[in-house]
């Protein structure tokens, strides 16, 4: 169990961080299969802050990536979507560094 309480759990051998996500990973995963979102990904990483002399490379890692909103051939919507429960001043601050260096706004779920 993490400081925050959350049980691991394993799902098509793949180790979610939480019961909360590995619940949210199969539903996406149906939800491609019907054709709603495409292009689902997990852990991606952004890179907020580069290695420099002053310290080493900050980055968020994304629960989850994927498109939707499909019209004409085109997938209009990359998402970028974290599983929380709770939110920490260092997710907070990566949030906002997302928002303001990619334009990305997290969809928290």
């Amino acid at each position: 169990m993490s400081k925050y309480h959350a049980i691991r759990t394993q799902i098509d051998g793949i180790k979610f961080a939480s019961k909360k996500e590995a619940q949210r990973y199969l539903e996406l995963k149906l939800m491609q299969k019907a054709g709603v979102i495409k292009d689902l990904r997990m852990q991606v990483p952004f890179i907020l802050i580069e290695k420099s002399e002053y310290g080493r490379q900050v980055k968020y890692i994304a629960d989850f990536t994927y498109y939707e909103n499909h019209q004409n051939g085109i997938w209009k919507n990359y998402v970028v979507e974290d599983t929380k429960g709770f939110r920490t001043d260092v997710y907070k601050l990566k949030k906002r560094m997302l928002a303001e260096k990619y334009g990305i706004v997290i969809k928290e779920t």
